[in-house]
């Protein structure tokens, strides 16, 4: 492995939204980004490639080609949204969201690891969701698959812990990105009603929780999920 003076870290979805907002930051921080996702940003700066999660291959392709130069962190952020009621969900809506949002999860640390392992050292974090904890009406994909990445993340990191690898996740509540631009002022009001600090979230509230989670300052936290929420959920 080629020896590297910055850290280098890989963010899926790292395009748009909560993503980009990891990126960003990470790179203020002083990190070699890469982005991992289904549409890149031509304006972007950072290393990219044209990947879907739910796909192994192009997941063990691209993480390989990327973690050459050394993995420090991998941020899996990369997920989608079918959201309807279970009696009406289809097939599809389903699996959709379970492949991107859990199996691509599982796809990025299996392939990731083993660079982490060789070098006994990294850091993973993955994006969950208080809907992971709580369950949303019109959400059954999206909280079973969230679920599972805070139960992946806690079995990874009881795996990794002899490799020096940390394992966490984070479960934002209302973050303020395209997805709310369909919200109504009452349902803003009704849901800004719910969090104790008062307003929605941030992207740049969630990147900093990321960045902690990647940085030496972590080293001792593992297996944790931590909720940046505003106290949304309690």
């Amino acid at each position: 492995m080629a020896s590297h003076q910055k850290p280098r870290a890989l963010v899926t979805g790292g395009s748009s939204g909560i993503g980009l907002g990891i990126v960003n930051m990470l790179t203020a921080e002083g990190y070699n980004v890469g982005v991992l996702d289904v549409q890149l940003d031509a304006s972007q700066q950072a290393w990219g490639r044209v990947v879907d999660v739910s796909d192994s291959e192009q997941v063990n392709a691209a993480i390989a080609e990327f973690a050459e130069d050394g993995l420090d962190a991998l941020v899996n952020n990369a997920g989608i949204v079918r959201d309807n009621v279970s009696w009406k969900m289809t097939d599809k809506e389903w699996q959709q969201v379970i492949d991107v949002n859990l199996t691509g999860v599982f796809n990025c640390c299996r392939a990731s690891i083993p660079f982490m392992r060789s070098a006994n050292k990294g850091s993973i974090v993955n994006i969950a969701s208080i809907n992971g904890l709580r369950g949303k009406f019109g959400q059954t994909n999206y909280s079973a698959a969230k679920a599972g990445v805070i139960g992946l993340t806690k079995a990874l990191a009881k795996e990794t812990a002899r490799f020096n690898v940390t394992v966490n996740a984070i479960a934002p509540g209302m973050i303020d990105t395209k997805i709310l631009e369909d919200m109504s002022d009452a349902q803003r009001e009704s849901a800004v009603n719910e969090i104790l600090l008062g307003r929605i979230g941030k992207v740049e509230d969630v990147a900093g929780a990321v960045a902690f989670l990647c940085s030496e300052r972590a080293r001792f936290i593992t297996g944790e999920v931590i909720k940046v929420d505003g106290g949304q959920y309690i």
